[in-house]
């Protein structure tokens, strides 16, 4: 099926972008945060806290929800790809999707109190899955959307930078606007519904503003990709399966040390506040990072410079697994180190999946943004699903009691090395796979050039390639 309102956009010449394009791609990735993170974040707490849900329960929530998004990220992924309207491929989803999931938002936190447990259980689970089926058709065309705008490798560099920093800023924001109410707000769940409908209001307004600054420059060959085509480029894809196989272990790490965050704030250095201080040292790498990260590529290439960003996430997990609780401050410069690691390789993986869409029309000649991005976002949807069914299993494991104002040492133990260990732990896994990683920057480079001259080839009616 191919959806189609009128011609596909007119060819240009992808290049350089403008600084509204960055700021129009930066605060997309932001008001994809005010909700993803929003729920990472503090979901889990106001299932046990609020909601009344037993950890173990909640954390069966988790799972389910967010391996359900990953498969929605391939519907997605493959309606996108089939997309074709005067607007582009995936600019619409942005104008006619994105209020209605910012109003979701509203709704994960807004259980009524007279449903009981099971009730409210029942209503976790359906809500958090329609949830995350409207964030796949935000999320698929946001990310793919990269690779359309542009094919200059520091222009895509630069994106990932400003979706960073969008992302970071949404995270500091939500960390400063919700920890206090954790331990100081005399009705959470009224707050917690304030915040989110402030946060539907200013989610819409960044995706408006992403529809109308976004562009889809990028020359394809068909406006409209089979599902043959589809399955061809992925199973031929060797980057792109090493690159989602990695992001699976990366965001199983990632996801459990975002889940008990807030715990090991709260519960392991006793103040909630802390939340802010360890969200802010987390993201502050998204800042500190993002203005060096071209240079890096530059240096070193994506692949290099990935690897090593892992080792350093992996040295900030293991110094908060072991960092005592009566030394916040020690605790604070690992969760820095971990959250300048962190924010290489997020970036650097957008910017290598773009790179595997040029790979898979070499390889193929089929261009398949939306589906290459959705097999992508389908791996780490489970490796986050995985990562935040570990942390709430762990802390119900571990005897966590939901609203106790002190924990055992046993449950307290069980945060802290579960915060740390498991990101060192699945991050090492991650770097391991892309050592074996293929698609080098000159490579690249090569196939680029090469593809361009097969599509004049083509134009010039002397093609005689696959």
């Amino acid at each position: 099926m191919t959806i189609s309102t009128a011609a596909p956009p007119e060819s240009r010449t992808a290049g350089k972008l403008s600084v509204a394009q960055y700021v129009g791609y930066g605060g997309g990735d932001a008001a994809n945060n005010l909700t993803f993170s929003l729920t990472s974040m503090f979901l889990l707490v106001y299932y046990t806290d609020v909601a009344g849900i037993a950890a173990g329960a909640a954390g069966t929530v988790l799972v389910v929800a967010r391996v359900w998004g990953a498969f929605t990220d391939i519907f997605a992924g493959r309606i996108v790809d089939q997309t074709n309207t005067r607007w582009g491929r995936f600019r619409p989803y942005f104008l006619f999707v994105g209020p209605p999931l910012m109003l979701m938002a509203v709704v994960l936190f807004s259980i009524p109190g007279a449903l009981g447990e099971g009730g409210a259980l029942a209503y976790a689970y359906v809500t958090y899955m329609v949830f995350y089926l409207l964030y796949s058709f935000v999320n698929i065309p946001f990310g793919s959307i990269a690779s359309a705008m542009t094919q200059l490798p520091t222009e895509r560099a630069k994106l990932s930078t400003v979706r960073n920093f969008g992302a970071a800023l949404a995270m500091v924001v939500l960390a400063v606007v919700v920890a206090p109410q954790l331990s100081g707000s005399e009705n959470l769940q009224r707050g917690l519904t304030i915040t989110t409908a402030v946060v539907a209001v200013v989610g819409i307004a960044l995706y408006l503003f992403l529809f109308s600054t976004s562009r889809e420059i990028v020359e394809r060959d068909t406006a409209a990709v089979s599902l043959r085509q589809t399955v061809a480029t992925v199973r031929h894809n060797k980057p792109l399966v090493m690159l989602c196989v990695s992001a699976l272990f990366f965001l199983t790490g990632m996801f459990t040390l975002q889940t008990l965050q807030v715990f090991y704030a709260r519960d392991v250095l006793g103040n909630a506040n802390y939340i802010i201080v360890l969200t802010l040292l987390t993201v502050a790498g998204m800042f500190l990072t993002g203005p060096v990260i071209p240079k890096l590529v530059d240096a070193f290439g994506k692949k290099s410079a990935y690897i090593g960003s892992c080792v350093v996430v992996v040295a900030g997990g293991v110094g908060i697994a072991l960092s005592p609780a009566s030394l916040p401050w020690l605790a604070f410069i690992f969760f820095g180190a971990y959250g300048l690691g962190l924010a290489v390789a997020q970036a650097l993986m957008w910017t290598l999946e773009a790179d595997t869409v040029e790979y898979g029309e070499w390889e193929t000649g089929a261009r398949t943004e939306g589906s290459n991005y959705a097999l992508l976002s389908f791996a780490r949807k489970v490796g986050q699903g995985i990562g935040g069914g570990l942390g709430a299993w762990a802390i119900g494991i571990g005897g966590y009691v939901a609203g106790a104002q002190i924990q055992t040492s046993t449950a307290l133990d069980t945060i802290r090395y579960a915060t740390g260990f498991a990101p060192a732990l699945f991050v090492a896994i991650a770097a391991v796979i892309m050592i074996a990683y293929p698609l080098t920057d000159e490579r690249f480079r090569d196939m680029v050039g090469e593809v361009a001259a097969r599509r004049a080839a083509r134009a010039a009616g002397t093609d005689t390639t696959r």
